[in-house]
């Protein structure tokens, strides 16, 4: 099926979006390559993160999320909480930074075969495009088209509530097959401070878009989040 008219496969038009300026509400100062490039932090049982969650539109806080190492395996399991305690669905790697169940989106998504969660090289300039299936969660059987984007800007310093990190900034340009039929040219961007000392990310952002079937006129948008580490160990 073919996803969209923004077509990312062998296409010039897609380099100057990945590569452009990122979504950006949070910022970081670039920074010269470290020398050794970080270790990325091994998994451990136990190992937290905690982040807040917020609207980028207008400013308010969604939610505190914590997440937990909960079990290493054949899939390394991180189970979240809300601040009130409540559980929320697990993400599920395969291998520590391939994620099979993804708790990010507006929906769980299950992805088959895994999806990476930071670039494979850590090196300014490094890109590479993924294509998957995925499913939501309670509908295994639909399996819809995904095809991820992701590239690499550089190093940068941030300070998030948690503290200042150096930390590496990805982009990923989604497109998407949806679930609804009358939405087409599903597109995803998301804007991620990666710190390999944490085996995680410190900030991110994310917008969506999307237009209906057989009308002309503006994308529609999604909401758009950014998520902030406020505490770890």
């Amino acid at each position: 099926m073919n996803l969209s008219r923004r077509t990312f496969i062998a296409s010039a038009a897609l380099a100057p979006v990945a590569c452009g300026v990122p979504l950006s509400y949070e910022t970081g100062i670039p920074v010269v390559v470290p020398q050794p490039i970080p270790a990325i932090r091994p998994p451990q049982i136990g190992q937290e993160w905690t982040y807040i969650k917020k609207d980028v539109f207008n400013g308010k806080t969604l939610g505190l999320i914590t997440e937990r190492i909960s079990k290493i395996g054949p899939n390394i399991v991180i189970d979240r909480s809300a601040e009130d305690g409540g559980m929320l669905p697990s993400e599920i790697q395969t291998s520590w930074g391939m994620v099979a169940t993804d708790t990010q989106w507006p929906r769980l998504l299950n992805f088959n075969p895994s999806l990476p969660l930071w670039p494979q090289e850590l090196t300014t300039g490094w890109s590479k495009q993924f294509n998957t299936k995925y499913s939501i969660a309670g509908y295994p059987d639909s399996r819809l088209n995904w095809q991820e984007y992701m590239s690499v800007h550089g190093w940068e310093k941030i300070t998030v509530p948690a503290g200042t990190f150096i930390t590496l900034r990805f982009q990923n340009l989604i497109n998407y097959e949806s679930s609804d039929p009358n939405k087409v040219d599903c597109i995803r961007k998301e804007t991620v401070w990666f710190a390999p000392n944490i085996g995680r990310w410190v900030a991110r952002e994310i917008s969506g878009s999307y237009m209906i079937q057989g009308q002309i006129g503006a994308e529609i948008l999604e909401g758009s989040y950014q998520w902030q580490l406020t505490a770890y160990k």
